[in-house]
């Protein structure tokens, strides 16, 4: 059971940054479009299927669920093993902190359009083998997926995993990867339980790419910021007194 104690003005504003990059990251040009092929291959329903037959939808579910864990598996080890190193970091902050912001606007900048960065315009993927139709085969492949993450959508991972490295404690950084993981496995179960209804919308977001990566851009240059200046705590204690006048409840 999660700890609500470890919820304060250090966490408030990374606690939406990480909600919000696993939102962009399910958007980004390197997932949404493949989306309908995935929930095909494991769930062995063919899409034409899936879009015309209630019974085949019916079978999307539950390999959707154990996909979404198989990502989440990945992105939580990820986050154990980053906040482990965090103590190193923490004894180096200053440095790490702009280091990392550096690092972090850079990648902004670069689906902003300002720069380019080769390596970021490929797709790193792994073949999973033949794994579709079975809820297993869709952990393995949501785990193969994630460890096989694509270049385009490292930026927003990575910019998440500084985060966790920064906080230098376990139950802090599994909490944001874990709401990493709500941000980007929460819409891909909806699109499993309303394939009809996501395929359209994802026909009408297709022209709306570039904006994304801007939004994904932006977001990766304001975590930069925020991490070289070191006020990430600064402007989450600001939001918590902005809330509490407001008289929103608050954890803790």
């Amino acid at each position: 059971m999660l700890d609500i104690s470890i919820i304060d003005a250090g966490l408030a504003l990374a606690t939406l940054l990480a909600l919000l990059g696993g939102l962009l990251s399910f958007l980004s040009p390197c997932v949404l479009p493949v989306v309908p092929p995935y929930l095909a291959y494991i769930s062995g329903v063919s899409v034409t299927e899936m879009t015309n037959e209630p019974a085949a939808r019916r079978k999307i579910l539950l390999p959707a669920v154990f996909f979404v864990m198989g990502l989440s598996t990945i992105f939580l080890l990820l986050g154990f093993s980053v906040s482990k190193l965090g103590i190193f970091f923490l004894t180096h902050q200053e440095w790490f902190n702009r280091i990392a912001g550096v690092i972090v606007i850079t990648f902004g900048l670069h689906f902003l359009g300002v720069i380019r960065i080769p390596f970021l315009m490929r797709e790193a993927r792994i073949d999973a083998g033949d794994q579709g139709g079975s809820a297993f085969g869709a952990f393995i492949l949501g785990l193969a997926f994630a460890a096989g993450w694509t270049p385009c959508n490292g930026p927003i991972l990575s910019g998440i995993l500084t985060m966790v490295a920064r906080e230098a404690d376990v139950s802090r950084g599994l909490y944001l990867m874990a709401l990493y993981s709500v941000g980007m496995g929460l819409p891909f179960l909806l699109c499993a339980l309303f394939i009809t209804r996501a395929m359209g919308l994802m026909r009408r977001l297709r022209p709306h790419m570039r904006k994304i990566e801007i939004a994904m851009g932006g977001l990766l240059v304001l975590m930069g910021v925020l991490l070289f200046t070191s006020s990430l705590s600064v402007l989450s204690g600001w939001m918590l007194d902005a809330m509490e006048r407001l008289g929103i409840p608050l954890l803790g």
